[in-house]
């Protein structure tokens, strides 16, 4: 297998609140999935996501909770960072755009694409807030969706049903600052006029052609993302503002453009590099190499709300500065719902992970499973707690955890914790064993397609099929009357828990890190799960549970939070 590299990225998550479970099955928990597949596979990975800490978002929120806006993006970036790291979700940097290298990037990046005239500086009427005499940004100007409706679209997207806006689009605009009507007034700006790309933007996106190359494999990109691009480029790209008046911000590096910052989605995916430049400081590697290099594969981890900044903007960015490298597959997900109805952060209905993690302690692989199983790949899911207790204690402890328990309480029962040797096979264990041989190139089809339901679903299975060979063999009857047979059977149903340990580990790293060390398993290489036999005589270690039932009160508390 020939080694590659590859730059993973989840969407800079913004430091106006903590990490909710909408966010996690969007972008983050599917990257980290794929990005621990790649490493058991020997590639090389960056794997790169931080705080977005500026745009309106930051500043409504400081001035929400009457602080300022670096009180709060401290307080909301440590919060998430350590919700993350305790979630297992293992990021090669969590970085911050307030940072000193972020800046310098993002304002280099600037004066690049200026000097090369791919912006286009004009004047125009902005909308302008009265009674606190400021310019009012997308995120301050709220009004109703001329696409479905929803009264409280913001100026630059809809939440509710996904659609990018301008806050010329909104009907009846309102500044989120004083509820007023806003007026227009006159003021300068730097545009990007999209239109100009349109043509080869639409061959790459359609095609994955670029100047010749075939850069990406278009039916490997999902329906939805490609159907969300074309809507955009059929429909005409419009000019867009990649400068703001504002205070909270990347300055504009321009002469006479003070109270001016950089738009924040040109900002926020410019983070990308300069976190990956901070990383490789610190790690000693060339950041060129992961962004520059083209045998680079560059994917992007978002929700679907965030399609049109990363496939169409920043790769307009990107190619405008020339040298980089543009994104193999940007795989975003829809939406997660709770309890049959939207996530929203201002009416706290949303499940915080830092809140989760405290109440669940110790069941950090029961979530990441039920996200998992449940991802809104291609379409909105829903999350409910019912279906998390049932996903649980019917999958989690009834199927996987009662297969391993067995299997290891019996080789500890029968064999002092000694692997018994694997004497002649039956037809059957033949069968078996061809089966669960299947499993490894099964499980990565479906992660390399970003299809990780699928690819925990035959996760389970795999666990399945070693409960059906236990069932049928009924090696706890056998052992009294055919020792040597009773050996076969467990030593085959030893592979098979190995297997587990090792496939399952992108999924549920907490279990898989416990399976292995029971096991003394010293590999986490996945080419192993289908070819490794644990030796006889190797000492494994008494069982422990690796998942606890969860009880009917624990879901009732949680919902009881919920109508509060």
């Amino acid at each position: 297998m020939s080694k590659k590299r590859y730059t993973v990225t989840s969407a800079l998550l913004y430091a106006n609140g903590p990490v909710h479970i909408g966010h996690v099955a969007g972008a983050y928990l599917p990257a980290d999935v794929y990005v621990r597949y790649l490493k058991s596979k020997g590639h090389d990975v960056a794997f790169i996501c931080g705080s977005d800490e500026h745009g309106a978002a930051i500043t409504l929120q400081a001035k929400k909770e009457k602080v300022s806006a670096q009180e709060i993006i401290d307080k909301y970036h440590k919060m998430n960072k350590a919700s993350f790291a305790n979630f297992g979700i293992n990021f090669s940097i969590y970085h911050r755009t307030s940072e000193k290298i972020h800046h310098e990037t993002a304002q280099k990046f600037f004066k690049n694409l200026n000097k090369k005239n791919v912006f286009t500086k004009k004047h125009s009427k902005q909308f302008y807030d009265k009674k606190h005499n400021q310019f009012l940004a997308d995120r301050y100007i709220q009004g109703t969706c001329p696409k479905c409706g929803y009264e409280y679209a913001y100026g630059d997207q809809c939440e509710k049903c996904g659609s990018a806006l301008n806050p010329e689009e909104l009907i009846n605009p309102k500044s989120t600052l004083s509820g007023d009507q806003p007026i227009k007034k006159e003021t300068c700006h730097w545009y990007l006029p999209m239109g100009k790309h349109e043509k080869w933007l639409k061959k790459w996106i359609e095609n994955g052609e670029l100047e010749g190359k075939i850069l990406h494999d278009y039916k490997k990109w999902k329906k939805q993302v490609l159907g969300q691009c074309k809507s955009w480029i059929d429909g005409g790209l419009k000019e867009r503002a990649m400068t703001r008046d504002l205070d909270w911000g990347v300055k504009v590096p321009i002469e006479n453009a003070n109270g001016k910052v950089l738009y924040v989605w040109l900002d926020a995916p410019i983070g990308y590099i300069s976190a990956t430049k901070q990383w490789a400081i610190d790690n000693n590697k060339k950041w060129e190499n992961y962004w520059k290099d083209k045998d680079t594969n560059l994917i992007h981890f978002i929700g679907k709300d965030n399609i049109v900044f990363h496939c169409i903007i920043f790769p307009i960015i990107l190619k405008s500065h020339g040298k980089y490298i543009l994104p193999k597959n940007v795989p975003a997900n829809e939406f997660l719902n709770l309890e049959g109805k939207k996530l929203s952060t201002s009416r706290n209905w949303a499940i915080w992970l830092h809140e989760y993690l405290e109440d669940f302690k110790g069941q950090e692989d029961s979530l990441r499973y039920v996200l998992c199983a449940n991802a809104p790949e291609n379409k909105d899911t829903d999350f409910t707690w019912l279906e998390f207790q049932a996903k649980n204690n019917n999958e989690l402890v009834a199927i996987y955890g009662n297969f391993i328990n067995r299997v290891l309480v019996l080789t500890n029962k029968y064999w002092d914790g000694l692997v018994p040797k694997q004497n002649s096979l039956t037809k059957y264990d033949k069968e078996i064993i061809q089966k669960f041989n299947t499993y490894p190139k099964k499980i990565e089809k479906s992660i390399k397609n970003f299809k990780f339901r699928d690819a925990l679903a035959e996760v389970i299975n795999l666990a399945r099929l070693g409960n059906k060979y236990l069932a049928d063999t009924e090696p706890w009857k056998l052992y009294k009357i055919d020792k040597k047979r009773t050996e076969t059977i467990m030593n085959i149903a030893i592979q098979i828990t190995a297997s587990l340990a090792i496939l399952s580990e992108p999924f549920m790293p907490f279990s898989s890190e416990k399976l292995k060390k029971i096991l003394d398993l010293k590999t986490n290489k996945w080419d192993d799960a289908s070819t490794l036999t644990i030796s006889p005589n190797h000492k494994i270690s008494k069982a422990t549970h690796l998942f606890k039932k969860i009880e009917d009160n624990a879901i009732e508390l949680q919902l009881d939070k919920l109508k509060h």
